[in-house]
């Protein structure tokens, strides 16, 4: 607190408002114990002194901290706390940091539906002028919250919605001149061309945002963003600069104990493995990464890895094994929409009862992801499709 002052409201309102400042200034250092301690105080500060509004912001940022820990019902929890108090206590700036992190919370879980409901109020509440306001946050709310809605319309198939998204959040960044809010918008409009299969666009935006984070320093987001571009290496072709970034990814981050992209960090590593022939070294990791999106509930996580799993077990010519992953991981594609992967497992199925001699059943899963990558215009992804269909005809 504030231990030369007298203990009066008007100076433990001011402690907690330092604590919150704290947590700004500490997020994108990594510093996650030292928030959790700050924020700990500060809500028994609002406590002690009956501010609910005040209490509401802890929750928010609460929710925040949770999530980087990987738990995600708490992290939904308190959001949802955060919420219940904006109804009592007019705060427009809770109102943006509560809808924020509840998407945020159903982003990680992998219902993009739902994160999507939140984070469209978030930018409804946060259009026009206001989008040069930071509302409490360590960067602008404004691009935050279109970053990861280009990201989730990304992973239901609606590109062209998510690149004009996570375009007008790079948009809003630069105007504002704001490098954390810049590095966070242009990796997530890298990981939507990646998805997308736009592998040039994809490199040319994650290696400028891998750039200005260096340059300032932001640890938070140095490994998360260099992990999208291992993977987009990889996919290039550029293996070895893909698989050394990877690698630096997985170890940093375990050191940071930053669980809310581990899962995915260890999966790409384990691809990477994989598709430069490194078999043995991929499965550990990708069961690794199963067992972590199951731990932490990241759905969405979980349904990728489980395709993966069964592109491990094909390369193995384990063809039984192989077919169950793919279908486990297209079901949970189906629940959670996820067209990008569902038109993947087809592939997936397509080439591996191409190599069993199951011309018939190859065709229908081939036919299937042909079609799925014309609707969301996967260029990249129907050429490999189509090139599978030549050898099966």
């Amino acid at each position: 607190m504030l231990p030369h002052l007298p203990e009066s409201r008007d100076t433990m309102e001011q402690a907690i408002d330092l604590r919150f400042d704290m947590r700004n200034a500490l997020l994108p250092l990594g510093e996650f114990a030292r928030i959790f301690d700050a924020l700990r105080e500060a809500e028994r500060l609002a406590d002690a002194v009956g501010d609910h509004r005040r209490l509401g912001w802890v929750c928010g940022y609460m929710s925040s901290v949770f999530a980087i820990q990987g738990d995600y019902d708490r992290a939904f929890e308190s959001g949802q706390r955060a919420l219940a108090i904006v109804e009592t206590a007019e705060d427009l700036g809770l109102q943006v940091l509560a809808n924020f992190y509840l998407g945020l919370a159903q982003f990680y879980r992998g219902d993009y539906r739902r994160a999507i409901e939140f984070l469209r109020k978030t930018m409804a509440y946060v259009d026009g002028d206001r989008v040069r306001e930071r509302f409490g946050l360590q960067g602008l709310p404004a691009v935050f919250c279109r970053a990861f809605l280009a990201f989730s319309l990304a992973e239901l198939g609606q590109f062209a919605d998510g690149i004009a998204c996570g375009e007008d959040a790079v948009r809003i960044a630069e105007a504002v001149n704001h490098p954390f809010s810049q590095i966070l918008a242009e990796y997530h409009l890298g990981n939507v061309c990646l998805r997308k299969g736009d592998i040039d666009q994809a490199i040319r935006c994650l290696e400028h945002s891998l750039g200005l984070c260096q340059a300032i320093g932001i640890p938070l987001l140095l490994p998360i963003v260099a992990s999208y571009l291992g993977s987009a290496y990889v996919v290039s072709g550029r293996s070895s600069p893909g698989i050394r970034l990877l690698e630096e990814t997985v170890e940093t981050a375990s050191s940071m104990r930053v669980m809310f992209y581990q899962a995915f960090q260890i999966g790409a590593l384990g691809e990477a493995y994989l598709l430069a022939g490194r078999e043995g070294d991929a499965v550990g990791l990708v069961r690794r990464a199963l067992d972590l999106s199951r731990e932490h509930k990241e759905r969405a996580n979980e349904a990728w890895t489980l395709r993966l799993l069964g592109d491990v077990h094909s390369h193995s010519g384990q063809a039984e094994e192989a077919s169950q992953y793919y279908h486990q991981a297209r079901a949970m594609a189906v629940e959670l929409g996820m067209r990008p992967l569902i038109a993947h497992c087809h592939l997936g199925l397509g080439k591996l009862y191409r190599r069993g001699g199951q011309r018939d059943e190859a065709r229908e899963h081939l036919t299937a992801a042909l079609s799925m990558y014309r609707e969301m215009d996967m260029r990249f992804w129907l050429e490999k499709a189509e090139a599978e269909v030549g050898t099966t005809a």
